[in-house]
């Protein structure tokens, strides 16, 4: 079983920064992937970026290709979204995730981003 809690949402003006943390719980997260997913008000939850258990393989979608970047830090049992040049679009509630397997299995309670025009 893993815990997740994200942490570092807030509000910020177009063209800002955020930073969001995500630490889990247990001993396996080392072994896990780990993405970031988003769903803003009446649409669907999307997959923003992802990483392998090593930290050796990334992705992100599209929109926030060049922007967002995602790192992990296995001996702290967490991971990281580094946002930038935040759009309006951007806000939404974020969430992390762990991929024991194949599935993303384990949801942390998600944490909101809000950017101002």
């Amino acid at each position: 079983q893993v815990q997740l809690v994200e942490s570092g949402g807030g509000l910020v003006q177009a063209g800002g920064s955020l930073r969001l943390s995500c630490t889990a719980s247990g001993r396996t997260f080392s072994r896990y992937g780990m993405g970031w997913f988003r769903q803003a008000p009446g649409k669907e939850r999307e997959l923003v970026a992802a990483i392998s258990w090593s930290g050796g393989s990334t992705f992100y979608a599209d929109s926030v290709k060049g922007r967002f970047t995602i790192s992990r830090d296995n001996a702290k049992n967490a991971v990281y979204l580094q946002m930038n040049s935040l759009k309006p679009e951007d806000t939404a509630v974020y969430y992390c995730a762990a991929k024991p397997s194949t599935s993303y299995a384990y949801w942390g309670q998600g944490t909101q981003v809000t950017v101002s025009s």
